[in-house]
């Protein structure tokens, strides 16, 4: 899993946010676009394309993709 690949996948689960730049910094939580089924949305694209099993608390205690990134690699 590289850092680069993960937020793409994450951003390709927002509607509507072209005309966002993901970065490894970006608080995703704090975008416009963010609302629970983006939540469900991530942790559904986590366990499919990397096996990792992630919880609301895992989403809730991370601010930044880069942090969510480290929470994914320490399972």
């Amino acid at each position: 899993m590289e850092l680069g690949d993960f937020i793409k996948k994450v951003s390709e689960q927002y509607e509507d946010a072209e005309d966002v730049e993901f970065k490894p910094e970006t608080e995703y939580k704090k975008l416009e676009q963010w609302s629970s089924i983006t939540a469900l949305s991530i942790i559904a694209m986590i366990d499919e394309e990397y096996s990792i099993s992630i919880k609301g608390n895992d989403i809730q205690n991370s601010n930044t993709l880069e942090e969510l990134y480290k929470v994914c690699q320490s399972k």
